[in-house]
């Protein structure tokens, strides 16, 4: 794969990145402390951030801390990864230094924090866009083998799976390519947006945080992410780009019944001077999961993963390089009944070999990935920082085919997905009432698939774009408003097959066009401060999506999606106009979001059945109407006393074809969460009750799904220390061993969830 076009637009960046390279500019005042548990044992490691300035800094060995702020009126929150101390506010005038000292508490209502709303660290309060996050302590309560299964209970977020190691997030109804996952803030590179017997290559037992993003913001990665963007950072140094002193990481294990789950992982990064290095590993395995029905065979999964690097965190320049390896392997549950096999060729008497029939479906994946990033930071009046990621992803899996037990396996089909990646962002300084961030970004893909499911010939895909996201901060009001031009070239490499086979069993052999589409995307949000703790927030963005890959080529039987695709190479970009509504509160008894969302969509791209069986499957082609998309999320946390909260959470989408009024594939129906979280000292008991509503208003092809309540248990206890912090979690899932089906699932005909279950996690942080 060749970059000359890069080549140019890396020289040129480079050098105008170093002719720009500017003083560094002190602030004049300077805000310092002290952050302890319980007000005696000084915490190492805290994080202190000022809100308004998105300035982070973290305390010495002594919990002390010390940063340099223009003058001005701040709110300050200090927090580590389970203990936060209440937002404290400050006016500080010129050369003044005030002191805030900060006493830390395990408490149910922590400050969400993001990085990836607007590149920068701020809490989720304070975000113009709607942001979920969960942190390494949540994480513990949530390991599963797939990504959708760990996030599924956020607000807007479902599960599709086609079984428990393929599981991914759909998020307001949107899945496959309107929906982005990134890992530390650069696409993953699989194939799990193309096909629902795929998952994402994410272990969450090692990772340090889990973002979901909704709005505008999304715009800062792609115009494709019209239902959000999910991102997964592997580590401390992808949140504090600063150098450290000394040792910190986890250990995590955990091990379950029902699929007999177990998993851990182990991560370390130790810093000396301004030099960081960091290594990590670990992996998850289950066996077939039980359901009320009895065991779902070929359902086992297992995933792994290994990275290493280091980095550079100077006061004005910092770089890095790191390696992750990942590898893993799942079964398709049921798969084997859709694929076949030849036996041999004709005999000496003419006659054909017979078929043999295939037992199981397997998909065996690997990635590697080699990742720079480096910059400039403090580097003057108008550009605050200067970032650069260089991104290599090699992505390859095969879908085995086992014969005979198990013992014989055969290669069937083998996808490769090669992919580089460079962005660039610039931070701006607050210049009066203007900051935001500006940048690049760029996308070169070798996509080739080879074997009985090859749905397409090999296609050079090549991408590039330019995008902005500025913010306007008066007294009670914050304007938000972003843009994004981004081009997409495909290049299909040599001939396709289409088109059912002739009476002389001969079929259609078509040259397939090159496709090229260029377009504007923009967005407008504003949040209004309506009263101490509660604000209004509304969004408005207009995308523009190029047709996915599979979406133009693909023509044939693919398992993945139980259909026999047809893509269509003349499909045209869609166009999509999102509103998004949302009221927030976040007090010292109350914690409340409730959100609207309405999208309309033009040319929207979907699978739509001829009527017709072909190999077995169910012949779809990729069609485009005009749909739209509207729904509402709600999340409430109250406080009754200082040890109880009670909990509610609500998510209902409704997706439909305009013209006709038929239902969308797979919208997930209204979800409901009950729930109560008692708190003493340490200890957190959590019980939920989960509750979905029947599904009836269904594409021509789906069939219909019945309503469920599930009951989830949760114990945990959390022992802080000055260098550890010992988290213990147990989960009892489906007390009532209840029979249900997600909506969502690719195999609910063939098979329900999983029934009753426990999980227990430990996991100890070192800092």
């Amino acid at each position: 794969m060749s970059f000359p076009i890069y080549r140019s637009v890396f020289t040129l960046i480079i050098s105008t990145t170093f002719l720009a390279y500017l003083a560094y500019a002190q602030g004049d005042a300077r805000l310092q402390g002290r952050v302890t548990l319980g007000g005696d044992r000084p915490i190492h490691s805290a994080t202190v951030m000022v809100v308004e300035l998105n300035r982070v800094v973290e305390t010495d060995d002594e919990g002390r801390y010390s940063v340099a702020v223009p003058p001005g009126n701040y709110t300050v929150i200090a927090y580590t990864s389970s203990l936060t101390g209440h937002s404290m506010t400050v006016e500080v005038g010129e050369g003044e230094t005030r002191s805030l000292d900060f006493q830390l508490e395990l408490t149910v209502l922590e400050h969400e924090i993001t990085v990836t709303a607007e590149d920068i660290q701020q809490t989720a309060f304070e975000a113009v866009q709607s942001v979920s996050s969960l942190d390494s302590i949540d994480l513990s309560r949530h390991h599963a083998p797939g990504l959708g299964e760990v996030l599924k209970d956020e607000p807007g977020v479902s599960k599709r799976s086609f079984g428990p190691g393929s599981s991914r997030p759909v998020i307001r109804g949107f899945d496959g390519d309107r929906v982005l996952v990134m890992q530390d803030g650069v696409r993953v590179g699989s194939l799990a947006s193309q096909s629902g017997d795929h998952g994402e290559p994410i272990d969450s037992t090692s990772l340090e945080r889990l973002e979901v993003v909704k709005g505008p913001a999304t715009l800062l990665y792609g115009s494709n992410a019209v239902g959000g963007v999910v991102n997964a950072l592997s580590g401390h140094f992808e949140v504090h780009t600063q150098p450290h002193e000394g040792t910190r990481g986890k250990v995590s294990a955990i091990g379950g019944s029902g699929d007999q789950h177990l998993g851990g992982s182990v991560t370390a990064e130790h810093g000396t001077g301004k030099w960081l290095f960091w290594i990590g590993g670990g992996g998850q395995r289950t066996d077939d999961y039980e359901t009320p029905e009895g065991k779902v065979p070929n359902s086992a999964s297992r995933i792994s993963n290994g990275r290493a690097g280091l980095g550079y965190y100077g006061e004005k320049a910092f770089a890095s390089l790191g390696y992750t390896f990942n590898d893993g392997r799942y079964g398709i549950p049921f798969a084997a009944q859709f694929h076949g096999h030849e036996e041999g060729e004709a005999g000496e008497g003419g006659e054909e070999g017979e078929e043999e029939e295939v037992e199981a479906v397997d998909v065996a994946f690997r990635r590697h990935n080699v990742r720079f990033a480096g910059g400039f930071r403090n580097l003057g009046s108008w550009i605050r920082s200067f970032k650069l990621s260089l991104n290599y992803t090699d992505w390859g899996h095969d879908e085995l085919e086992l014969f005979e037990g198990g013992e014989e396996v055969e290669v069937g089909t083998t996808f490769g997905n090669r992919q580089f990646v460079y962005r660039g962002v610039f931070q701006q300084a607050q210049r009066g009432l203007l900051s935001g961030s500006f940048g690049f970004w760029g996308l070169s893909r070798a996509y080739d698939v080879s074997g009985e499911e090859a749905l397409s010939p090999p296609v050079q895909q090549d991408a590039y774009a330019v995008f902005a996201l500025e913010q306007i901060d008066l007294e009670r009001v914050k304007f938000q408003f972003g843009g994004r031009l981004e081009h997409n070239r495909f290049k299909p490499q040599g001939l396709q097959v289409r088109g059912r086979e002739q009476d002389e069993g001969e079929s259609e052999v078509t040259a397939l066009p090159d496709r090229t589409y260029t377009g504007v995307s923009g967005g407008l949000g504003a949040r209004l401060d309506l009263w101490k703790g509660g604000a209004f927030v509304a969004n408005f963005v207009t995308s523009h999506r190029a047709p996915a890959l599979e979406e133009l080529y693909n023509f044939g039987p693919h398992v993945g999606n139980l259909a026999f695709e047809a893509g269509d190479p003349t499909l045209q970009g869609e166009r999509s106009n999102g509103l998004d509504f949302a009221l927030r509160h976040s007090g010292r008894r109350l914690r409340a979001e409730v959100s609207f969302f309405y999208y309309d969509i033009d040319n929207f791209v979907f699978l739509a059945p001829t009527g017709e069986v072909e190999e077995g499957l169910i012949e779809a082609e990729f069609s485009q109407q005009d749909s739209r998309f509207t729904g509402a999320e709600l999340r409430l946390d109250v406080g009754v006393n200082e040890f109880l909260w009670l909990r509610l959470g609500l998510d209902t989408v409704d997706a439909e074809l305009k013209a006709s009024g038929q239902s969308l594939p797979r919208i997930p129906p209204l979800k409901a969460r009950l729930g109560a979280d008692f708190r003493y000292r340490g200890f957190s008991f959590n019980p939920e009750w989960v509750l979905a509503d029947r599904r009836e208003d269904v594409f021509a092809t789906e069939t219909p799904t019945g309503g469920y309540g599930v009951v989830n248990l949760n114990a945990s206890y959390t022992l802080p220390q000055r260098h550890f912090l010992h988290h213990f979690s147990l989960n009892v899932f489906n007390v009532g061993d209840k029979l249900y089906r997600n909506h969502l699932s690719f195999i609910k005909d063939f098979a329900p969830e999983i029934g009753r279950g426990a999980s227990l996690a430990y996991t100890v942080e070192f800092f």
